[in-house]
Protein backbone atom coordinates (compact mmCIF):
# COMPACT_ATOMS: atom_id res chain seq x y z
CA UNK A 1 0.00 0.00 0.00
CA UNK A 2 1.33 3.43 -0.96
CA UNK A 3 0.66 6.46 1.21
CA UNK A 4 2.15 9.17 -0.98
CA UNK A 5 2.66 10.04 -4.63
CA UNK A 6 6.35 10.01 -5.51
CA UNK A 7 7.64 12.31 -8.25
CA UNK A 8 10.72 11.11 -10.09
CA UNK A 9 13.27 13.08 -12.10
CA UNK A 10 13.70 11.26 -15.43
CA UNK A 11 17.07 9.56 -15.83
CA UNK A 12 19.39 11.51 -18.13
CA UNK A 13 21.38 9.78 -20.85
CA UNK A 14 24.01 12.50 -20.52
CA UNK A 15 25.70 12.68 -17.13
CA UNK A 16 27.49 15.37 -15.14
CA UNK A 17 31.19 14.50 -14.90
CA UNK A 18 33.72 15.60 -12.27
CA UNK A 19 35.47 18.11 -14.57
CA UNK A 20 32.30 19.70 -15.92
CA UNK A 21 31.51 23.38 -15.37
CA UNK A 22 28.07 24.15 -13.92
CA UNK A 23 26.42 27.58 -14.02
CA UNK A 24 23.24 28.41 -12.10
CA UNK A 25 21.01 31.45 -12.10
CA UNK A 26 17.66 32.44 -10.65
CA UNK A 27 15.88 32.27 -7.31
CA UNK A 28 17.31 31.29 -3.93
CA UNK A 29 16.61 27.63 -4.72
CA UNK A 30 19.26 27.83 -7.48
CA UNK A 31 21.70 28.90 -4.77
CA UNK A 32 20.76 25.91 -2.59
CA UNK A 33 21.67 23.50 -5.40
CA UNK A 34 24.77 25.46 -6.38
CA UNK A 35 26.03 25.40 -2.78
CA UNK A 36 25.75 21.60 -2.72
CA UNK A 37 27.58 21.33 -6.04
CA UNK A 38 30.30 23.61 -4.72
CA UNK A 39 30.57 21.70 -1.45
CA UNK A 40 31.00 18.59 -3.59
CA UNK A 41 34.01 20.37 -5.15
CA UNK A 42 32.57 20.70 -8.66
CA UNK A 43 33.32 23.82 -10.69
CA UNK A 44 30.39 26.20 -10.29
CA UNK A 45 29.30 29.82 -10.65
CA UNK A 46 25.99 30.99 -9.23
CA UNK A 47 23.96 34.16 -9.82
CA UNK A 48 26.44 36.80 -11.05
CA UNK A 49 23.60 39.34 -10.68
CA UNK A 50 22.50 38.04 -7.27
CA UNK A 51 19.18 36.34 -6.64
CA UNK A 52 16.69 36.85 -9.50
CA UNK A 53 13.12 35.60 -9.73
CA UNK A 54 11.32 36.26 -13.01
CA UNK A 55 12.23 35.09 -16.54
CA UNK A 56 12.40 38.64 -17.94
CA UNK A 57 15.03 39.78 -15.43
CA UNK A 58 16.99 36.54 -15.75
CA UNK A 59 17.00 37.01 -19.51
CA UNK A 60 18.28 40.58 -19.09
CA UNK A 61 21.14 39.23 -16.98
CA UNK A 62 21.93 36.48 -19.49
CA UNK A 63 22.06 38.99 -22.37
CA UNK A 64 24.50 41.18 -20.43
CA UNK A 65 26.66 38.15 -19.61
CA UNK A 66 26.53 36.90 -23.20
CA UNK A 67 27.75 40.23 -24.57
CA UNK A 68 30.06 40.95 -21.62
CA UNK A 69 28.28 44.31 -21.56
CA UNK A 70 29.49 46.50 -18.74
CA UNK A 71 27.21 48.77 -16.76
CA UNK A 72 27.76 52.53 -16.74
CA UNK A 73 26.80 55.26 -14.31
CA UNK A 74 23.69 56.06 -16.37
CA UNK A 75 22.42 52.52 -15.65
CA UNK A 76 22.34 53.19 -11.90
CA UNK A 77 20.15 55.22 -9.57
CA UNK A 78 20.73 56.77 -6.15
CA UNK A 79 18.45 56.10 -3.20
CA UNK A 80 18.87 56.41 0.55
CA UNK A 81 22.55 57.32 0.22
CA UNK A 82 23.30 54.22 -1.86
CA UNK A 83 24.08 53.68 -5.55
CA UNK A 84 21.84 50.95 -6.90
CA UNK A 85 21.28 48.81 -9.98
CA UNK A 86 17.65 47.83 -10.43
CA UNK A 87 18.82 44.76 -12.38
CA UNK A 88 20.78 43.42 -9.41
CA UNK A 89 20.39 42.11 -5.89
CA UNK A 90 20.97 44.58 -3.04
CA UNK A 91 24.33 42.95 -2.26
CA UNK A 92 25.74 45.04 -5.13
CA UNK A 93 24.68 48.33 -3.51
CA UNK A 94 27.34 50.69 -2.17
CA UNK A 95 27.80 54.33 -1.20
CA UNK A 96 29.78 55.24 -4.33
CA UNK A 97 29.25 54.85 -8.07
CA UNK A 98 32.65 53.33 -8.76
CA UNK A 99 32.20 50.72 -6.03
CA UNK A 100 28.84 49.56 -7.35
CA UNK A 101 30.12 49.47 -10.93
CA UNK A 102 33.26 47.57 -9.91
CA UNK A 103 31.17 44.89 -8.18
CA UNK A 104 28.77 44.56 -11.11
CA UNK A 105 31.30 44.58 -13.92
CA UNK A 106 33.68 42.17 -12.19
CA UNK A 107 30.87 39.62 -11.96
CA UNK A 108 29.91 40.19 -15.60
CA UNK A 109 33.48 39.52 -16.73
CA UNK A 110 33.82 36.46 -14.51
CA UNK A 111 30.41 35.14 -15.54
CA UNK A 112 31.14 35.60 -19.25
CA UNK A 113 34.44 33.74 -18.99
CA UNK A 114 32.89 30.89 -17.03
CA UNK A 115 29.94 30.52 -19.39
CA UNK A 116 32.35 29.94 -22.29
CA UNK A 117 33.49 26.76 -20.49
CA UNK A 118 30.10 25.71 -19.17
CA UNK A 119 28.63 22.25 -19.81
CA UNK A 120 25.54 22.48 -17.59
CA UNK A 121 23.22 25.32 -16.68
CA UNK A 122 20.50 25.25 -14.03
CA UNK A 123 17.86 28.00 -14.22
CA UNK A 124 15.31 28.38 -11.44
CA UNK A 125 12.31 30.65 -12.00
CA UNK A 126 10.51 31.87 -8.91
CA UNK A 127 7.77 34.22 -10.09
CA UNK A 128 5.87 35.62 -13.06
CA UNK A 129 5.42 38.94 -11.30
CA UNK A 130 7.53 41.91 -12.28
CA UNK A 131 7.75 45.56 -11.25
CA UNK A 132 8.07 48.58 -13.52
CA UNK A 133 10.09 51.49 -12.15
CA UNK A 134 7.87 54.36 -13.23
CA UNK A 135 10.45 57.21 -13.29
CA UNK A 136 12.47 55.31 -15.93
CA UNK A 137 9.65 53.16 -17.38
CA UNK A 138 11.93 50.18 -16.81
CA UNK A 139 11.09 46.60 -15.81
CA UNK A 140 13.29 45.73 -12.86
CA UNK A 141 14.62 42.72 -10.98
CA UNK A 142 14.69 44.27 -7.51
CA UNK A 143 12.86 47.17 -5.85
CA UNK A 144 15.51 47.70 -3.13
CA UNK A 145 12.85 48.83 -0.62
CA UNK A 146 12.19 51.99 -2.64
CA UNK A 147 8.66 53.27 -1.85
CA UNK A 148 5.92 51.39 -3.68
CA UNK A 149 4.54 54.57 -5.28
CA UNK A 150 7.47 54.49 -7.73
CA UNK A 151 6.54 51.03 -9.06
CA UNK A 152 3.75 49.28 -10.85
CA UNK A 153 3.39 45.54 -10.25
CA UNK A 154 1.97 43.16 -12.85
CA UNK A 155 2.19 39.64 -14.19
CA UNK A 156 4.35 39.05 -17.23
CA UNK A 157 2.26 38.10 -20.25
CA UNK A 158 2.56 34.66 -21.81
CA UNK A 159 4.38 36.19 -24.80
CA UNK A 160 6.83 38.00 -22.51
CA UNK A 161 7.49 34.77 -20.61
CA UNK A 162 7.99 32.55 -23.65
CA UNK A 163 10.09 35.14 -25.48
CA UNK A 164 12.31 35.58 -22.41
CA UNK A 165 12.79 31.83 -21.99
CA UNK A 166 13.50 31.30 -25.67
CA UNK A 167 16.00 34.16 -25.87
CA UNK A 168 17.74 32.92 -22.72
CA UNK A 169 18.17 29.49 -24.30
CA UNK A 170 19.53 30.94 -27.55
CA UNK A 171 22.11 33.14 -25.81
CA UNK A 172 23.29 30.44 -23.40
CA UNK A 173 23.53 27.91 -26.22
CA UNK A 174 25.61 30.37 -28.22
CA UNK A 175 28.12 31.13 -25.47
CA UNK A 176 28.38 27.71 -23.80
CA UNK A 177 30.20 24.58 -24.93
CA UNK A 178 28.91 22.68 -27.95
CA UNK A 179 27.26 19.93 -25.89
CA UNK A 180 25.70 22.27 -23.32
CA UNK A 181 22.66 21.05 -21.39
CA UNK A 182 20.18 23.50 -19.82
CA UNK A 183 17.98 22.40 -16.93
CA UNK A 184 14.95 24.47 -15.94
CA UNK A 185 13.17 24.35 -12.60
CA UNK A 186 10.37 26.27 -10.94
CA UNK A 187 11.15 27.19 -7.35
CA UNK A 188 9.01 25.44 -4.72
CA UNK A 189 9.25 28.55 -2.52
CA UNK A 190 5.77 30.10 -2.33
CA UNK A 191 5.65 33.88 -2.62
CA UNK A 192 3.00 34.31 0.05
CA UNK A 193 3.35 38.09 0.09
CA UNK A 194 1.84 38.13 -3.39
CA UNK A 195 -1.18 36.27 -2.00
CA UNK A 196 -1.85 32.54 -2.17
CA UNK A 197 -4.11 32.70 -5.21
CA UNK A 198 -1.74 35.09 -6.94
CA UNK A 199 1.24 32.86 -6.16
CA UNK A 200 -0.49 29.87 -7.74
CA UNK A 201 -1.31 31.90 -10.84
CA UNK A 202 2.29 33.07 -11.01
CA UNK A 203 3.74 29.56 -10.72
CA UNK A 204 1.25 28.10 -13.21
CA UNK A 205 2.23 30.69 -15.81
CA UNK A 206 5.89 29.73 -15.39
CA UNK A 207 5.17 26.02 -15.79
CA UNK A 208 2.90 26.61 -18.80
CA UNK A 209 5.49 28.80 -20.55
CA UNK A 210 8.26 26.25 -19.95
CA UNK A 211 6.12 23.41 -21.29
CA UNK A 212 5.46 25.48 -24.39
CA UNK A 213 9.10 26.39 -25.09
CA UNK A 214 11.29 23.50 -23.92
CA UNK A 215 10.04 20.82 -26.38
CA UNK A 216 11.53 22.98 -29.15
CA UNK A 217 15.08 22.37 -27.84
CA UNK A 218 16.58 18.88 -27.45
CA UNK A 219 19.25 20.07 -25.00
CA UNK A 220 16.77 21.71 -22.61
CA UNK A 221 15.01 19.79 -19.84
CA UNK A 222 12.46 20.42 -17.11
CA UNK A 223 13.23 19.22 -13.58
CA UNK A 224 10.04 18.71 -11.54
CA UNK A 225 11.40 20.31 -8.37
CA UNK A 226 8.20 22.28 -7.74
CA UNK A 227 6.17 19.11 -8.15
CA UNK A 228 8.40 17.11 -5.80
CA UNK A 229 7.79 19.57 -2.96
CA UNK A 230 4.11 20.24 -3.70
CA UNK A 231 2.97 16.70 -4.58
CA UNK A 232 5.56 14.30 -3.18
CA UNK A 233 6.65 15.79 0.16
CA UNK A 234 3.38 17.69 0.78
CA UNK A 235 3.97 18.29 4.47
CA UNK A 236 4.98 21.31 6.57
CA UNK A 237 7.61 19.20 8.33
CA UNK A 238 9.66 19.65 5.16
CA UNK A 239 9.64 23.45 5.53
CA UNK A 240 11.64 25.90 7.59
CA UNK A 241 9.99 27.80 10.42
CA UNK A 242 8.67 30.43 7.99
CA UNK A 243 6.53 27.65 6.41
CA UNK A 244 7.61 28.91 2.98
CA UNK A 245 11.16 27.74 2.29
CA UNK A 246 11.98 24.00 2.04
CA UNK A 247 14.21 22.84 4.88
CA UNK A 248 17.46 20.90 4.63
CA UNK A 249 15.65 17.56 4.65
CA UNK A 250 13.61 18.57 1.60
CA UNK A 251 16.65 20.02 -0.18
CA UNK A 252 18.62 16.83 0.42
CA UNK A 253 15.71 14.72 -0.86
CA UNK A 254 15.63 16.73 -4.10
CA UNK A 255 19.43 16.63 -4.30
CA UNK A 256 19.41 12.83 -4.05
CA UNK A 257 16.84 12.52 -6.85
CA UNK A 258 18.76 15.02 -8.98
CA UNK A 259 22.05 13.18 -8.42
CA UNK A 260 20.57 9.79 -9.24
CA UNK A 261 19.24 11.17 -12.53
CA UNK A 262 22.19 13.30 -13.63
CA UNK A 263 25.47 12.31 -11.92
CA UNK A 264 27.76 9.68 -13.38
CA UNK A 265 28.84 6.98 -10.93
CA UNK A 266 32.29 8.57 -10.75
CA UNK A 267 30.80 12.00 -9.98
CA UNK A 268 28.48 10.58 -7.34
CA UNK A 269 31.37 8.84 -5.55
CA UNK A 270 33.55 11.96 -5.86
CA UNK A 271 30.90 14.25 -4.35
CA UNK A 272 29.93 11.88 -1.53
CA UNK A 273 33.56 11.48 -0.45
CA UNK A 274 34.05 15.25 -0.56
CA UNK A 275 30.98 15.76 1.64
CA UNK A 276 32.49 13.36 4.18
CA UNK A 277 35.86 15.11 4.02
CA UNK A 278 34.24 18.53 4.49
CA UNK A 279 32.41 17.24 7.56
CA UNK A 280 35.67 15.87 8.97
CA UNK A 281 37.44 19.18 8.32
CA UNK A 282 34.90 20.81 10.60
CA UNK A 283 35.92 18.59 13.49
CA UNK A 284 37.48 20.55 16.36
CA UNK A 285 39.62 19.44 19.26
CA UNK A 286 40.85 21.00 22.48
CA UNK A 287 44.21 19.22 22.16
CA UNK A 288 45.74 19.56 18.71
CA UNK A 289 48.93 17.78 19.81
CA UNK A 290 47.05 14.66 20.82
CA UNK A 291 48.60 11.70 18.89
CA UNK A 292 45.15 10.36 18.00
CA UNK A 293 44.14 13.73 16.55
CA UNK A 294 47.38 13.94 14.58
CA UNK A 295 46.70 10.45 13.21
CA UNK A 296 43.17 11.57 12.29
CA UNK A 297 44.58 14.58 10.38
CA UNK A 298 47.14 12.45 8.57
CA UNK A 299 44.46 10.10 7.31
CA UNK A 300 42.21 13.02 6.37
CA UNK A 301 44.91 14.78 4.34
CA UNK A 302 45.66 11.48 2.63
CA UNK A 303 42.01 11.23 1.57
CA UNK A 304 42.14 14.81 0.29
CA UNK A 305 45.25 13.99 -1.77
CA UNK A 306 43.46 11.03 -3.35
CA UNK A 307 40.54 13.30 -4.31
CA UNK A 308 42.84 16.01 -5.66
CA UNK A 309 44.54 13.47 -7.92
CA UNK A 310 41.19 12.71 -9.59
CA UNK A 311 40.71 16.20 -11.06
CA UNK A 312 42.62 18.96 -12.81
CA UNK A 313 40.84 21.82 -11.03
CA UNK A 314 41.73 22.95 -7.53
CA UNK A 315 39.75 21.45 -4.65
CA UNK A 316 39.90 21.96 -0.87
Amino acid sequence: MKFRTEVEIPNSNKKIEVEDHLFSIGSCFATEISDLLQNGQLQTVNNPFGTLFNPFSINTAVKKLHEAQYYEESDLISFNEEVISLDHHSSFNSRFVHQTLDKINFQIEQGNQFLRKTNWIVITYGSSFIYEFLPKKKLVANCHKIPAKYFEKRLLTNVELTDSIRETIVNLTDIGKEDIQILFTVSPVRHTKDGMVENNVSKSKLITALQEVLPQFEHCHYLPVYEIVMDDLRDYRFYKEDLVHPNSQAINYIWEKFGNAYFSDETMDFIEENFKIAKSLGHKTTDEKNPKYQEFLEKLYSRISVQQAKVKHKIF
